[in-house]
């Protein structure tokens, strides 16, 4: 059996930050519309976020997705690729790194990957979610104008955040929105990793042992679209979950946000943001997956160079 590869956690961290650089402006308008209220359309959203806020307000509660969300993606890719050596391993006995990869073997490897991933991105997300939700316009007559009411920051912070939640929602405060998260992350991770392999396999010319860059930018950016397409649903449910109890607490549970939500706003509330996920999922998995995959490559080219 071959041990555990450290260094697919740490080419995860890398491609993990690349993507935060890259998708965090439209994941804040990704969130304004599925949580928020009075946007209307995507473009009314960013003309509403710009003209109110500057351009700082695509980059709301950054900093903690930055520094986290990096870690988060260490744990996806490591736990991914470590399974899917191990899965290789029990199938064949002595995985051989050109082989193409076994599509079952990715399926389980992304679900395995995506029940993991919960434990650590629920907090993450959570935290994120709150600071970019702080300031947005919220549609309730019983609200009156105080330091905790929309338009006023309820939170100084990713740290001030969090100890907040901690303090008065408690550890099901920080978890808030996991069942949601589940059930969007176990089957998106596996339209995630599927379709790239399948991709990247496709495209890559006939003798390489490995992708060129422009193979896994393609690959990566065709597989995030997908991904998030399909997840916006339950994406929809996980942010107004995570949303909720900044300035209001109106849901119960995941099943409550899902009937209030279809009772409310009938069927397209589960699709609203699908255009900016999938728009997103494009460049965010392709710096992804680029970060991953070349910083991979590099270690194992001074690994090599180190020990010849």
């Amino acid at each position: 059996m071959s041990s555990l590869q450290l260094q697919d956690f740490a080419a995860g961290w890398v491609g993990g930050a690349a993507s935060v650089v890259v998708g965090h402006p439209l994941d804040t308008i990704k969130t304004r519309l599925q949580a928020g209220q009075g946007y209307g359309n995507t473009l009314n959203c960013v003309l509403t976020v710009y003209r109110k806020e500057s351009v700082a307000g695509f980059f709301k509660g950054m900093s903690f997705p930055l520094a986290s969300i990096a870690v988060y993606s260490s744990v996806v890719f490591g736990v991914f690729s470590n399974t899917q050596r191990l899965l290789s391993q029990l199938r064949h006995g002595d995985p051989d790194p050109s082989r193409t990869p076994v599509l079952t073997d990715v399926a389980l490897a992304s679900m395995v990957a995506g029940f993991i991933s919960v434990g650590i991105g629920t907090p993450v997300d959570l935290v994120k979610i709150r600071l970019q939700m702080q300031t947005q316009p919220y549609i309730e007559a019983s609200i009156k104008l105080n330091p905790t009411a929309p338009g006023f920051p309820v939170y100084r912070g990713p740290i001030h955040c969090f100890r907040t939640v901690l303090q008065k929602e408690g550890i099901a405060g920080i978890y808030r929105g996991a069942g949601a998260m589940l059930l969007r992350d176990v089957p998106g991770y596996c339209l995630y990793f599927i379709p790239y392999t399948f991709f990247c396999g496709w495209i890559t010319p006939d003798g390489c042992m490995s992708p060129n860059p422009s193979s896994i930018w393609l690959a990566g950016g065709v597989a995030g679209a997908i991904s998030w397409a399909i997840a916006t649903p339950m994406d929809v449910m996980k942010s107004r979950l995570q949303a909720d109890g900044v300035y209001l607490n109106k849901y119960k549970g995941t099943l409550d946000c899902i009937l209030q939500s279809y009772h409310n706003e009938g069927l397209k509330v589960f699709f609203r943001g699908i255009t900016v996920n999938a728009v997103r999922g494009f460049p965010t998995s392709s710096a992804m997956f680029l970060g991953y995959e070349l910083s991979l490559k590099a270690m194992k080219r001074d690994q090599t160079e180190t020990n010849p």
